[in-house]
């Protein structure tokens, strides 16, 4: 798959551009995020590292998201930042549109966060550390955000949670078998990086959408079976949404993420 598929469907031309990226290159898959949206532009912007491209992807806002993305590229002629549009409905079509944009307009490294999330300000000098490092995939720490009116002893839950669920990801079976040169590694969807090399030699995330599969677990264990070069950056921090934890509860949220056991109505949580 090219970025030739999604070159139809640009959202604006203008901002999305045939010209090459930086060589990093920061995929945001976005759906309706017209209220968090600008605070995770706002979040790369004020990284301490800014040598990057960030390629927002959307996936069929009807709101005011692509506007507000629009209109914060106007305000940062600065930065690099461009807008595509993926038809495709799921989060692996649109987080895989985003990292292969990267790859056919140049990019040696890739990276992801969600429109939801907030990077912590040395996100982008973390992950450069670390590909000098050797690592060709690398898993971030993803932390609760700080706004969204959660208590302490919630939010030491919900990270202990991560921990709770990286644990069984190692031992769950659906994550064993031949051909896997290391053990898994959690792999959070909204903070990771690859290399750009590594991404296209793996397949990339599965196309899919996150009600039939996890593209991140999917993306961890094609990677797990060509190189033991990954591994878990406690100090690449991202904040993540507690939204779906508000709605569902933690342990309906932890069934979800583990293996699907819970099916909400609506997975797209607003």
């Amino acid at each position: 798959m090219t970025a030739g598929k999604t070159q139809p469907g640009l959202s604006n031309p203008g901002l999305a551009s045939t010209r090459p990226t930086q060589p990093l290159c920061v995929a945001v898959p976005m759906l309706n995020e017209e209220k968090l949206v600008r605070q995770t532009l706002e979040s790369l912007a004020a990284q301490e590292f800014k040598d990057f491209t960030v390629v927002v992807v959307d996936n069929g806002s009807t709101d005011s998201s692509c506007d507000i993305v629009a209109g914060f590229a106007a305000e940062h002629p600065d930065m690099d930042i461009r807008l595509v549009h993926e038809a495709q409905k799921g989060t692996g079509a649109a987080a895989d549109t985003g990292m292969r944009f990267g790859v056919d307009h140049g990019a040696v490294w890739l990276a992801r966060t969600d429109s939801d999330c907030l990077a912590a300000p040395d996100w982008t000098a973390r992950i450069m550390a670390a590909f000098d490092d050797g690592l060709e995939l690398i898993a971030g720490q993803l932390n609760p955000r700080l706004d969204e009116e959660i208590t302490a002893g919630e939010r030491r839950m919900m990270l202990l949670a991560v921990e709770v669920a990286s644990f069984f990801g190692r031992i769950r079976p659906g994550n064993k078998g031949e051909g896997y040169l290391g053990p898994y590694q959690m792999l959070p969807g909204c903070n990771m990086a690859i290399t750009a090399e590594m991404y296209h030699r793996s397949g990339g995330f599965p196309r899919s959408r996150i009600e039939d599969l996890h593209e991140d677990r999917a993306l961890s264990n094609r990677v797990r079976k060509l190189t033991r070069n990954y591994a878990l950056r406690r100090d690449v921090v991202v904040f993540g949404s507690s939204r779906r934890v508000k709605a569902w509860g933690l342990k309906n949220t932890l069934a979800w993420y583990a293996d699907h056991r819970y099916r909400p109505d609506h997975v797209d949580i607003r």
